[in-house]
C-alpha cells in the first residue's frame, strides 16, 4: 500500500507539550537526519566549527610519544602513513554526511551492518569519545596544576565539569564557541613553533637527527608501529561528521564552497592533525635536547609549551599563555568529544530498548566515565591504549568506507542513497558486521603477539587490509540481499530534490504530532498515516514498523 501524504508546511495549531524526545533544539537531532528548516549555517561557518574541534593537543603528546619511542625519522613516516590512510578512509563517508546529512551511525546503518548491527560501532565511537575526553582532561588538569597549584584530582573534576553547561544545546553553542576561539588557538600554538625555527635553527637539524630513547634506526616495523598509535584518531572523522551533517544543501550556486568546506573540514582535518604531532615531536625533542629535566616532561603539551613561551616572554606571561592555550584546546575539543558521545551512547541505548532516555543523560553518563579514566592515570599507558584502539577503529571506519566505494558505487550490491529508518533495513547484515569482527578480531590478535613477535608491528595494515578486502567479496556472497529489508516506505513523494538533495517537504508524524521533513518520515500502515523515524525506534510492539517486502 501507499499513502499518500498531506504536506502541512504550518505549523500544527495546537502542538502538543514537548516531550525530551521532541525538544530537537535542545537534542539536536540525535536520532535522525538533520532537517533542511534547522540546517542555517553557512559552508563556511559549519567547516570552520568543525576545524574547531581538533584543536585538541593531544596531538602534541601523541608526535612527542612516538618520537621518542621510534626516533624521529620513524616518526614521521609513522605520520604520513597515518595521514594517507585517514584522508582516503575519511572522503567517503565525509562526502555521505554532507550530502544526505546524517551522521556516522546512520551512514553505518545501511553501509553493510543493518539496523542493530551498528550498535557495536557506537560503542565503538564512545569509547573514542571518552578516551580523548580523558586525554585532554589529563592535559589540561596538568596546566591547572603548573598554573594555579591546583591539585590534579581536582584538576581533572574542574575539567569534566566545565564542559556540561557548554554541551547541553548542542550545535547551536557549538559552533559559536568554535568559531570565535579559533583564531587565538592558532596564534598561542603557531608562535613557540616560528620562534624555534627563527631563533634556534640548530634545533630543525637536532629534530631530524633525534633517534628516540632507544637509539632507534629507521626501520619499517617502527614506522607502523609509530602509525598505529597515530591511527587510533580514525574515528575522529565521526566527530566532524557530527558537525557535517548540518552542511547546507549542495546547489551548483555553492558547489564550490561546499565541496571546499567538505574536503577541508571532513578529511582534511588530518593534515592539521599530521602538522600537530609533528610540532609536538620537534617541541620535545627540543626540550630534551636543551633544557634541563626535559625529558621528564617532554611529552607533556603544556610544559612544551610553557618552556618556549619562556625563552621570549616574561616569566608570568609565560606561565599565563601556557595556561589558557592549555584551557581553550581543551574546551574546543572536549566539548565536541562530550556532544559526539553521548549522541552515540543515546543512539545504542534507544534502539535496545527502544526507550529514549534525552541526550543529557548520556552525556553525564560519557563524562563520568572518562574522569574514572582521568583518576587512574592514563598517561601512563597511553601508547597501548591508543594502539589497542586503533585496530577496533581502523576496522569500523575502513569497512564502512569500503562499502561506500566498492559495494555501492563500483559493484552496485549496496543501494546508493543511505537508509537508517527501521522497517527499511535488516536487524543485522553480514557484509559489514562480519567484515569488521573479523578485521578487528585478528588485528587485535596480531597487536598483542598472538601471531608471533615478527608480525606484532602489521596489526594496523592487517585491520586496514580485511577491512577493505572482506566488504565486496561478502557483498558478492550474499548478492547484496541483506542491505534492504523493502526498497518502497510506503510514501508517493520524492525523497530528494532537483539537485539531489534530501527532500524539505515536510509531513506530520501521527504519533507524536510534530513536523519533520521528508527523509525523516515512513508509513504506518497500520493507521494508514505516517511516522518519524524516532517513534518507529521507540515502538516497542512494532505497530507502526512496515512489514517486510513480500
Amino acid at each position: 500500500m501507499t499513502v499518500e501524504p498531506s504536506i502541512d508546511h504550518r505549523a500544527n495549531p495546537e502542538p502538543p507539550p514537548q516531550t525530551t524526545a521532541t525538544r530537537e533544539t535542545l537534542e539536536d537531532y540525535t536520532l535522525r537526519f538533520a532537517p533542511r528548516s534547522y540546517r542555517k549555517w553557512s559552508t563556511g561557518v559549519v567547516a570552520v566549527s568543525a576545524l574547531g574541534g581538533i584543536a585538541y593537543l593531544a596531538d602534541f603528546a601523541i608526535g612527542a610519544n612516538i618520537g621518542i619511542s621510534y626516533g624521529t625519522t620513524n616518526a614521521l613516516w609513522g605520520i604520513a602513513i597515518f595521514a594517507v590512510v585517514i584522508f582516503a578512509t575519511g572522503l567517503p563517508v565525509a562526502y555521505y554526511a554532507a550530502r544526505y546529512n546524517i551522521d556516522l551511525d546512520l551512514i553505518t546503518r545501511g553501509s553493510g551492518f543493518g539496523y542493530y548491527g551498528s550498535v557495536v560501532t557506537n560503542v565503538i565511537f564512545a569509547s573514542f569519545t571518552f578516551i580523548f575526553f580523558a586525554l585532554e582532561g589529563s592535559i589540561m588538569a596538568q596546566g591547572l596544576e603548573l598554573g594555579l597549584h591546583i591539585p590534579l584530582w581536582l584538576g581533572y573534576a574542574v575539567s569534566t565539569l566545565v564542559i556540561f553547561p557548554l554541551v547541553i544545546y548542542g550545535m547551536k553553542v557549538l559552533s559559536t564557541l568554535q568559531v570565535w576561539t579559533t583564531p587565538l588557538w592558532l596564534i598561542l600554538m603557531v608562535l613557540p613553533f616560528l620562534y624555534l625555527v627563527v631563533s634556534h635553527p640548530d634545533s630543525v637539524s637536532t629534530f631530524f637527527d633525534y633517534r628516540g630513547e632507544n637509539d632507534e634506526g629507521t626501520n619499517v616495523g617502527s614506522m607502523l608501529l609509530a602509525a598505529g598509535v597515530c591511527l587510533s584518531l580514525i574515528a575522529q572523522i565521526a566527530e566532524q561528521i557530527d558537525y557535517l551533517r548540518f552542511m547546507p544543501p549542495k546547489t551548483p550556486e555553492n558547489s564550490r564552497r561546499w565541496w571546499t568546506a567538505m574536503l577541508l573540514a571532513g578529511p582534511g582535518w588530518v593534515i592539521f592533525g599530521a602538522i600537530k604531532q609533528v610540532i609536538g615531536l620537534f617541541l620535545a625533542v627540543y626540550l630534551i635536547a636543551n633544557v634541563a629535566g626535559g625529558a621528564s616532561v617532554a611529552n607533556e603539551p603544556v610544559h612544551q609549551f610553557l618552556e618556549i613561551y619562556q625563552g621570549f616572554l616574561p616569566g608570568w606571561l609565560a606561565m599565563a599563555l601556557a595556561v589558557v592555550l592549555v584551557v581553550i584546546s581543551q574546551v574546543k575539543i572536549n566539548v565536541t568529544n562530550a556532544y559526539s558521545g553521548s549522541l552515540a551512547w543515546t543512539n545504542s541505548y534507544t534502539r535496545l530498548t527502544r526507550h529514549y532516555p534525552g541526550r543529557l543523560v548520556f552525556l553525564a553518563f560519557n563524562l563520568v566515565i572518562a574522569l574514572v579514566l582521568m583518576e587512574a592515570n592514563m598517561f601512563d599507558f597511553l601508547n597501548t591504549i591508543l594502539g589497542f584502539y586503533a585496530n577496533c577503529g581502523m576496522a569500523w571506519i575502513v569497512v564502512v568506507a569500503a562499502d561506500i566505494v566498492f559495494n555501492k558505487y563500483l559493484l552496485k550490491l549496496s543501494p546508493k542513497e543511505p537508509e537508517f529508518r527501521r522497517g527499511m533495513l535488516y536487524a543485522v547484515n553480514p557484509v559489514g558486521f562480519v567484515s569488521m569482527a573479523a578485521a578487528a578480531g585478528v588485528s587485535i590478535l596480531v597487536f598483542f603477539g598472538g601471531l608471533g613477535d615478527t608480525i606484532k608491528p602489521y596489526s594496523p595494515l592487517v585491520a586496514i587490509g580485511l577491512a577493505v578486502v572482506l566488504p565486496p567479496i561478502l557483498a558478492v556472497l550474499t548478492r547484496g540481499k541483506y542491505y534492504l529489508r523493502r526498497t518502497d516506505d510506503g510514501l508517493d513523494l520524492p525523497m530528494f530534490d532537483e539537485h539531489g538533495n534530501p527532500s524539505g517537504a515536510v509531513l506530520t508524524c501521527h504519533v507524536c504530532r510534530q513536523e519533520y521533513e521528508r527523509p525523516d518520515m515512513t508509513a504506518c500502515q497500520t493507521h494508514d498515516a505516517v511516522v518519524c523515524s524516532l517513534c518507529l525506534s521507540t515502538d516497542k510492539v512494532a505497530d507502526h514498523v512496515l512489514p517486510a517486502a513480500p
